[in-house]
């Protein structure tokens, strides 16, 4: 999705100026830690692992501008337990950053 990639850019651009450099190493970090939430979520064993899992993607999400995947990890955080469905959707929405 272009608009969350450019939030993404921009949230990092304003951070650290033009250095593309910076912004593509700490748009990696960012895309690595997203990606890390979402195996912690995946791999949880309980309703705390999981909404543990999914509030720091939503921190990371809404940090850096990711708009739509920061609302679908705040409704993982609503869900009692891990949901394959809005897991998946979650993975694809990491995909389109």
């Amino acid at each position: 999705m272009a608009y969350e990639s450019g939030a993404i850019d921009a949230t990092l651009a304003a951070a650290v100026g033009d250095e593309p450099a910076l912004i593509a190493e700490l748009r990696t970090a960012f895309l690595d830690s997203v990606r890390s939430s979402v195996d912690m979520m995946r791999s949880s064993r309980g309703a705390e692992d999981w909404a543990g899992a999914a509030l720091r993607l939503q921190s990371l999400a809404g940090s850096f501008g990711a708009v739509q995947l920061m609302a679908l990890a705040e409704e993982a955080v609503r869900r009692s337990s891990q949901d394959g469905v809005l897991l998946r959707r979650i993975e694809r929405a990491v995909e389109r950053l």
